[in-house]
């Protein structure tokens, strides 16, 4: 029942439901406590009103969105709790009429200051603003003054309307006192300090606090382009949640050979994106990216199939390439989508034959094998280390947009593999790295998920208390707790080296300071091998354990593990590269033929029924060398679906990098010498006039609809 009022107010949890509920409660008790009248009652209700708010805001609860839209927004709420007061006052103090008059009086000049404060902090915040923002890009050539204080814009809203405290506690202490004194004192203060509040941010609307306006800003970006002289683009649109989509190319884009850009649509993906020497744009206005001098650019490449490439496939001069964020068998790595890119990518020969079966338009000649080049940190197995029991991880993929079964095995599977493992005849450590999107769309992913939490979590606890591991954990104490506190110590130094600007610092200073810094970043990879090795030491090798966030990495997780359990996603691609033994859930129950057949990362698998049968094969081929079956399998399944390993694969990715890059240069040679560029940027240009006040003129933004 408490989880169904969770998922229908809207909350992330019960201590947000609780709170919804007791801001609901405040208002109506608030109402009773001033008709009855009660003193006690009203002050209670009134202030838990006030900090069951501040908690939702803090906690950035969607609900207050829904509220907003039903016009019972922040400051209807105030509003809401100032005409209480006020009615209170009248029922507890007719002898103080004038009071009751000034709190009037005081309340509406307050929401009289709303306006001006609003526009204030809306012109100061659009005079500031530049069309995009960047990493690793000098800025000196344009205008970029220090953002105002926090203090001042930052939830600047709540902090203006809570200004009200002193007027609503110096009328409450008139009510209990019968002085009219308190009442004037505090509605003068709320009067006064909102007065000066908008005083504050007078200032910040002068010309030495505005940066370069559009077209300055736009022109300098221009003057950028012909002095870098950008090769290849890295080119990124998504949701919130997607930028690992973008983080897995970086450390690729930063070996490419030529001078590599990582260009990207949203704002909100900045903030997100891991740490890189690559300049970095982001470009969130679809008529400012196509009016940007791209000339020397040669190749475009895309990790997703969005509506906002379009915006990039239309420069006609570009050779445009899908690479994807994974390598697997689902329908997704086949998107008819992919024919619109000149090439599409694959790891190995089993990338070019998926599309091969699928037809779906993209033809053969256009598909390049180029491996995978992130799996260079993937460590080859060697064995069960000696000294400790095998580690079985466990990788489900999340549910994805439709409810089909074989999505992902959380839902039917998950807690019997669980169970399986923790209750293994011979021990293992499991690890769970759950999918970031888990249970975003899915309700019923979103409670699995959590049972099995729970349920890691007292095998756990009961391992923890077992005799022979209980000496372990106390024999080995020391070395966990020297490891904790080289956790804090890095986290805090990587902390220091990840502030790349104040506390006040808004987008487009964010942008002037964040120029990459060789020896800052050569300090943050090192401090990163660091911070992991350490979190591995923290607990002991026999723990059970929860894996979420960006660290460890994935990677690191197959690097500390003997076998995997996991759907099909890339991730089983991407951990063949281990040669270590794994196996994949049937979760739509195919049967172990007809998966096989339907998924070739599953030729080398062990498969799972729903109920984890098959788990035991898996187990035995970890524990028993001369019980692995399927290891011949998993050899001849690596190069086919990742390529060789020689040459490296980040050799093949830049020799298709440096072909694609001859392919083009080749077409723009058959255009006349001294118009090539011009006709290739006239043909790009020529879509333009009716767009700059058409569809795109809202800053560009477009959903995946636009696509065709």
């Amino acid at each position: 029942m408490i989880s169904t009022a969770v998922r229908l107010a809207r909350v992330g949890d019960r201590s947000e439901l609780a709170a919804v509920l007791l801001m609901a409660l405040s208002y109506a008790s608030m109402m009773l406590g001033a008709l009855l009248p009660s003193l006690w009652l009203f002050a209670v209700a009134l202030a838990v009103s006030y900090l069951a708010d501040w908690y939702l805001h803090q906690r950035k609860v969607y609900l207050l969105t829904r509220l907003s839209k039903a016009r019972a927004g922040l400051s209807i709420r105030f509003l809401a709790r100032e005409l209480m007061v006020a009615l209170f006052l009248a029922r507890t103090a007719p002898s103080n009429d004038w009071v009751l008059f000034a709190a009037i009086i005081a309340f509406l000049l307050f929401y009289a200051l709303q306006a001006p404060h609003s526009v204030l902090l809306t012109l100061i915040r659009n005079r500031r603003k530049l069309p995009f923002a960047t990493r690793n890009i000098d800025l000196s050539g344009i205008s970029v003054p220090d953002a105002p204080s926090s203090l001042l814009t930052n939830r600047a809203a709540e902090k203006m309307l809570h200004l009200d405290l002193a007027a609503v506690v110096g009328l409450l202490v008139t009510a209990a006192t019968d002085n009219g004194l308190y009442g004037f004192v505090g509605s003068a203060i709320t009067v006064a300090v909102g007065t000066l509040y908008i005083l504050a941010l007078v200032p910040y609307l002068g010309r030495k606090h505005r940066t370069t306006g559009t077209d300055g800003a736009l022109a300098f970006m221009d003057r950028w382009f012909e002095s870098y002289r950008p090769t290849t683009v890295l080119y990124f649109s998504g949701s919130k949640d997607s930028a690992y989509q973008a983080n897995m190319w970086l450390e690729t884009m930063s070996e490419l050979e030529g001078r590599p850009l990582v260009i990207l649509r949203e704002r909100f993906i900045l903030p997100q994106l891991g740490d890189t020497s690559v300049p970095v744009l982001c470009v969130p206005s679809a008529v400012h990216l196509m009016n940007m001098n791209l000339a020397t650019v040669r190749v475009a490449l895309y990790p997703a199939n969005v509506g906002k490439n379009i915006h990039m496939l239309r420069v006609p001069h570009i050779k445009h390439v899908f690479i994807g964020h994974g390598d697997s068998d689902k329908l997704a790595s086949v998107n008819p989508y992919s024919k619109a890119y000149d090439e599409v990518w694959t790891a190995g020969k089993a990338g070019r034959d998926r599309y091969a079966l699928a037809d779906v338009g993209v033809r053969d000649e256009d598909i390049v094998e180029v491996g995978r080049p992130q799996l260079s940190r993937i460590e080859t197995w060697e064995g069960v280390p000696a000294d400790r029991i095998p580690t079985v991880l466990y990788a489900p993929t999340w549910e994805g947009w439709t409810d089909d079964p074989g999505n992902t095995s959380v839902i039917l599977a998950g807690e019997n593999i669980i169970r399986r493992l923790v209750g293994a005849p011979k021990p293992v450590r499991v690890l769970y790295k759950p999918h970031p999107f888990t249970g975003t769309r899915s309700p019923v992913a979103k409670r699995a998920h959590e049972r099995i939490v729970a349920l890691l979590e007292k095998a756990a606890a009961e391992r923890a208390a077992h005799p022979d591991f209980a000496e372990q954990t106390a024999r080995e104490a020391s070395i966990r707790s020297e490891a904790k506190a080289e956790l804090a110590r890095i986290e805090k130094r990587l902390a220091e080296l990840d502030d790349s600007g104040s506390e006040d610092a808004d987008d487009a200073e964010t942008s002037r300071d964040a120029l990459a810094d060789p020896g800052r970043e050569a300090e943050a990879t090192r401090l990163r091998a660091e911070w992991n090795a350490a979190y591995w030491r923290s607990f002991g090798s026999w723990e059970h354990k929860l894996v979420t966030g960006p660290m460890p990495h994935l990677y690191d997780c197959f690097n500390v593990s003997d076998a995997m359990v996991s759907d099909i996603s890339s991730v089983v691609s991407d951990y063949i590269a281990s040669g270590k033994p794994y196996a994949i859930a049937d979760s739509a129950a195919l049967g172990a033929t007809e998966f096989k057949r339907q998924n070739t990362a599953a030729r080398a698998a062990f498969i799972l029924g729903n109920d984890a049968s098959g788990i035991e094969e898996l187990l035995l081929a970890v524990t028993e060398a001369d019980q692995d079956p399927l290891l011949p399998a998993r050899e001849d399944l690596k190069q086919y679906l990742l390529g060789p390993d020689r040459p490296a694969s980040i050799v093949r990715f830049n020799d298709a990098v440096r072909d694609l890059t001859a392919k083009a240069d080749a077409r723009l040679a058959r255009l006349p010498q001294d118009e090539s560029i011009a006709t290739a940027e006239d043909e790009f240009a020529a879509v333009l006039p009716a767009q700059r006040d058409g569809d795109f003129a809202n800053d560009g933004d477009m959903d995946d609809s636009s696509v065709g």
